[in-house]
């Protein structure tokens, strides 16, 4: 069995090959090339096979390639999606302007409102028809109008639209209208990408999901035609490996799903990070971990409680400021990396990002035109970074092009020295970042001390330390491979699908007819999970299934997810859900009013499959101090308390299980460096990772 695992980062491609041979072992390469901004597909192909020489493996042996993509984020975040047309109910046309009538800063006068500003839709090309689907039954009030339908697809031909969304009132009652108007519309243009809200995200507020549908078509056929490229590249380089598509909840989907509903994609990305961590943090012994997966471009933050990740409350769900019913880790990403520019703005203040120099031009270490000075730039004058061991020699920079850049672009405009300038950068770029967790811990009831912080990302270890002094975290994690974790993250996961249907129901006294119309409500959405398990080839005993309860308070806006018992949903099952409910209310916002009503709003069942998880071999025991076998050399390197002291290198795959390094040291490896201050000391854990602590506790 050979798996791989790519993850696309706004700056490098990460890549990690899993063989497992009865005849040969086990044995795990990793490879890291430039993302190819044009076409993401491009650097996937060009690393896979360069990976599959680095491990003499030919690409047809290839099994499964496991893909965390950040197109579907990057086509919202620099809005160039596809022209969209939209069918709606009559007198419904401008819900996607009004919203919900909420200002984005209640005491702005210069607000911007995006729903507005930059549309997902433009309403020159938001139809309305006459139909009509009334509550809480979903009966039809007013015939769908097909000859209005029909003219309005006639209409977006003509206006060359390439995607088309269907969003009626009460869809999630009853979707005939819409899967009626979307078979008219295809007979129309059978080359749009065509959805329905109700196929989208099938639940209540009609605002959330004409956005959410309308999201889908946005992005869907780039989308589309990126899987497709990415499809038709690999099969090119001889690759027939099944493929499949990280999503934003965590799980992995299919090629073909995706295409379909690639809203489901826009945390593509970061999510393998979380997973890789959580994973990581098992082989370390810790539940309670914050993550910080800081790559060239942003930094990607999540708190994984007792083991378990954090799925974004309905409420928070969104890209780009635009609402996103769709099931996502809560992860916040914030314009802070390697590649974040430093400057000096027209007031004079000293910034850092979030813009990026990317990886065309990149830092100006690189030498390809980059003039800007980045966070990248500034390890580098404080001798952090070592040019012979940048990607382990793969990528070579020029020391000399970023104090040059640093000199002319901060120190002489602000006063200061090169190095001053430098260590600027780092502590800027670092509070910044210790605010955002911050605000995603301890402005949640969340004490970091009790956390550990785990640092990953190519820069992620170079930054560790400093956080992890920032936001006071128990200890300091620093994996095995720093810069590949979120690709390693995609082969410890699993396909994993979300299937939802409104129930406004109160719990407390429901009635048998509700209570039945929920257990069968439950029982349609396993059928549906159970199909779509099948189409993926997964056999019956290897799936498996969860209930969760949206819940409120009745007069509520929003909701909070609630595990549901298996069996059938009884009056004691609610009473249950009531229960728990108040546990989760009490745990989110500190109080529970438990003699309240609470309000089931939304049924949501989770299929999921077993799946092979990738395994490490154990290092060799050692129990050394600073081995000397690993040590490489010495240098000066500048800290952030301003010292620079001669501090010995440590090539990392050298060191071995139970091995203690005490700092100040660096730690070389291929994809990323740890910086070890004085003071702290790292211990080499059973599968290579490093805890990292103060020296005088226990590391």
């Amino acid at each position: 069995m050979i798996r791989v695992g790519v993850d696309v980062g706004g700056t490098f491609t990460d890549l990690v090959l899993e063989v497992v041979d009865s005849a040969k072992g086990q044995a795990v390469f990793t490879h890291k090339v430039p993302s190819t901004a044009s076409d993401q597909s491009i650097a996937v192909v060009q690393g896979v096979v360069e990976l599959c020489r680095i491990a003499g493996v030919h690409p047809g042996e290839i099994d499964a390639l496991f893909h965390g993509t950040t197109v579907a984020t990057n086509i919202v975040i620099e809005r160039d999606g596809a022209e969209v047309g939209m069918i709606t109910t009559k007198g419904f046309r401008d819900i996607l302007h009004m919203g919900r009538h909420k200002r984005p800063h209640n005491f702005s006068l210069q607000f911007d409102v995006p729903w507005q500003s930059a549309p997902l839709i433009k309403r020159r090309n938001r139809i309305a028809v006459s139909e009509r689907i009334m509550p809480p039954t979903g009966v039809v009030e007013t015939p769908l109008d097909e000859d209005e339908v029909k003219r309005a697809a006639e209409l977006f031909a003509q206006r060359g639209l390439d995607a088309v969304v269907i969003g009626f009132l009460f869809s999630f009652l009853n979707n005939d209208h819409e899967l009626r108007a979307k078979e008219i519309v295809r007979t129309i243009l059978p080359d749009a990408f065509v959805c329905a809200s109700s196929e989208v995200v099938n639940t209540i507020r009609e605002y959330e999901r004409f956005s959410t549908a309308a999201m889908n078509a946005y992005i869907g056929p780039r989308t589309k035609r990126y899987l497709d490229n990415l499809q038709r590249r690999l099969r090119e380089a001889g690759v027939n490996a099944f493929v499949r598509i990280m999503q934003s909840n965590g799980g992995v989907t299919t090629v073909e799903q995706a295409s379909r509903n690639p809203v489901g994609l826009l945390l593509s990305g970061p999510a393998g990070g979380v997973i890789g961590g959580r994973w990581t943090g098992e082989a370390c012994g810790q539940r309670e971990i914050i993550t910080i997966d800081i790559g060239g471009t942003s930094a990607d933050i999540s708190v994984i409680r007792d083991g378990q990740l954090t799925i974004k409350n309905p409420r928070d769900t969104e890209v780009a400021h635009m609402p996103v019913l769709a099931p996502m880790i809560d992860i916040d990403a914030i314009g802070a990396g390697g590649g974040s520019i430093a400057y000096v703005d027209s007031g004079g203040a000293f910034r850092v990002g979030p813009r990026s120099a990317g990886a065309e031009p990149g830092p100006a270490c690189y030498g390809k035109g980059g003039v800007n000075p980045t966070v990248t730039d500034a390890q580098v004058v404080l001798g952090r970074l070592d040019p012979e061991h940048f990607l382990g020699g793969g990528l070579k920079i020029d020391p000399a092009l970023s104090e040059t850049a640093i000199r002319e672009k901060l120190a002489v405009p602000l006063g200061m020295t090169v190095k001053d300038a430098a260590l600027g950068v780092l502590k800027i770029i670092n509070n910044t970042m210790a605010l955002t967790i911050a605000s995603n811990s301890v402005a949640r009831g969340i004490d970091p001390r009790g956390y550990s912080l785990m640092a990953f990302g190519g820069a992620g270890p170079l930054h560790g330390v400093a956080l992890g002094q920032l936001i006071s975290a128990k200890n300091v994690i620093a994996p095995l491979h720093p810069g590949i974790t979120a690709a390693m993250g995609l082969l410890v996961t699993e396909p994993r699908y979300e299937f939802t249907q409104s129930a406004l129901t109160i719990l407390q006294g429901a009635d048998a007819t509700s209570l039945e119309a929920i257990g069968a409500a439950f029982n349609r959405l396993q059928l549906e999970a159970e199909a779509q398990l099948h189409a993926d080839g997964i056999a019956a005993a290897d799936q498996h299934f969860a209930r969760v309860a949206e819940c409120r308070y009745l007069g509520q806006g929003f909701e909070l997810r609630v595990d549901v018992p298996d069996g059938p949903f009884t009056a004691d099952v609610a009473a249950e859900l009531a229960r728990r409910f108040f546990a989760t209310h009490r745990t989110e916002y500190g109080h529970a009013f438990e003699d309240q009503a609470v309000q089931l709003v939304t049924l949501r069942v989770i299929g999921t499959s077993s799946s092979d998880t990738l395994r490490l071999p154990a290092l060799e025991k050692g129990g050394r101090n600073n081995p000397s076998d690993a040590a490489l050399y010495a240098r000066p390197t500048t800290f952030d308390d301003g010292q620079t002291i001669q501090t010995p290198r440590f090539d990392r795959m050298k060191l071995k299980a139970g091995d203690t390094v005490t700092g100040p040291a660096v730690i070389v490896q291929q994809n990323s460096t740890t910086i070890l201050p004085p003071g702290f000391a790292a211990k080499v854990m059973p599968l290579g990772d490093l805890v990292i602590s103060r020296d005088s506790e226990e590391a």
